[in-house]
């Protein structure tokens, strides 16, 4: 870090925007590191792009998390959205990314399209219509223990967030690292996502300051969309999106589509499923040294 641009303790978390040099700004939360803007694109079209093109016409979304606002920037690429809504707890985390992160949400909360929603994501999902998203994509913070979001890794979450989707909506949450040493997260968010929902699918993208591979899945109830054909999905992307992605286009989500042989092994073989009695929680306290209690 070469310099602090802000940094505060929030009722919910810790937070520090920081310039890096070499990458650019970036959001940590709880000790951990959310983006920055040298290759957040990776991440974020990651998240959001093959769900979309799994539903093939999303009109409402609904982003639950995404304090930077790059989630929401990505989903309002798509000229089909005429709604896409986030949820987010930390209104602090928040202004602060739309203060001194604008190369993140370039704009997007100014949207016509998107609404802004500081709250509790399951009291959103609690006091939604039912079927009412086509996509609904959770990009949360890791379940640190003291942080806000390590109940929403759960069996209990996920059926929520499949009580309010269409017949044909698509999940999608970001789902912790895949490398070998830090799998077994991954491996039990896929089979949590396989207790809720008919299907549910792993994929992957290395993130340079992750230092780490990282893991995404995406879940329906009926058959994901095949995008195995990468002019087809390259087609479909030129009509329906305003363009200008960096790092997803057909040839990327083909190998996306088909995460490592040591993956897929620790996703069949993975039994535990993550409840709110036994939720994801063993990151430690996410403070950093001499920051805090």
């Amino acid at each position: 870090m070469t310099r602090i641009l802000a940094s505060r303790r929030t009722r919910f978390q810790e937070m520090h925007i920081v310039e890096t040099g070499a990458y650019g700004k970036a959001l940590v939360l709880d000790g951990k590191w959310q983006s920055c803007t040298g290759d957040e694109f990776i991440y974020h079209e990651t998240l959001v792009h093959p769900a979309m093109l799994h539903h093939g016409a999303p009109r409402r979304v609904l982003i639950l998390g995404g304090g930077e606002g790059a989630t929401l920037r990505e989903v309002l690429r798509w000229k089909t959205v005429e709604q896409a809504t986030m949820v987010d707890i930390d209104g602090e985390v928040v202004e602060a990314c739309r203060e001194h992160l604008p190369e993140m949400h370039q704009g997007a909360f100014d949207d016509p399209r998107a609404e802004l929603v500081i709250g509790d994501a399951l009291e959103l999902l609690d006091g939604s219509d039912e079927h009412r998203w086509d996509v609904v994509i959770s990009d949360l913070s890791d379940p640190i223990e003291e942080g806000p979001s390590f109940r929403l890794f759960t069996r209990e979450y996920f059926g929520k967030i499949r009580r309010v989707l269409t017949p044909e909506g698509v999940a999608v949450v970001q789902a912790g690292p895949v490398s070998p040493a830090e799998l077994s997260l991954h491996a039990r968010l896929v089979n949590t996502l396989r207790a809720v929902f008919r299907q549910a699918e792993s994929f992957c993208a290395y993130v340079p300051t992750y230092a780490a591979p990282w893991g995404f899945a995406v879940a329906g109830d009926r058959p994901l969309a095949a995008l195995d054909d990468p002019a087809a999905v390259d087609a479909m992307l030129a009509e329906r999106t305003t363009g200008g992605l960096r790092h997803i286009d057909g040839r990327t989500v083909l190998a996306l589509a088909h995460p490592p042989l040591y993956v897929r092994r620790a996703i069949d073989e993975e039994t535990c499923v993550y409840t709110l009695d036994e939720p994801p929680r063993f990151f430690g306290s996410g403070q950093l040294p001499g920051t805090g209690d």
